[in-house]
This record gives C-alpha cells, structure tokens and sequence, in this order.
C-alpha cells in the first residue's frame, strides 16, 4: 500500500455497521482506542471489511482538530 497522507494508523476492525447506503466501521488502533468512519457500503464490500480484519485509518490532516481541556 502506497499512501501519500502521513497519518496512517494501523488497525484492526471491531464493529461493522451496515447501513442502506453507508457502512460505520469502528477500527480499534490500540486497546481502548477507536476510530470510526462512515465510508459507502460498495467501499466497505470491496475493501472486504469485517471483524478481526487490519485496516488502516488514513486521516487527512486538514481535517483534524486538536483540543486541550
């Protein structure tokens, strides 16, 4: 896999949630942290996504927002 986003997380995948359209897959990248995306449901099929199976989150770093308490 070739990607040029530098922030690629590897995980595996704890929960698909099939919807009409959209797929929710929550991918746990270390114990007790979760990603979830909403991709399309053809994505998901293609990408084969199911329980147990290592994926990467790829997060585009444009779109993440940092917080402090």
């Amino acid at each position: 896999m070739q990607v040029s986003a530098r922030n690629a997380l590897k995980a595996t995948v704890k929960k698909v949630v099939e919807g009409s359209v959209n797929n929710e897959i929550v991918l746990e990248v270390a114990p007790g942290v979760e990603v979830t995306a909403i991709i399309t449901k053809s994505s998901a099929e293609k990408l084969q996504l199911k329980e147990g199976k290592q994926a990467y989150a790829i997060i585009k770093s444009s779109d993440v927002m940092v917080a402090v308490d």
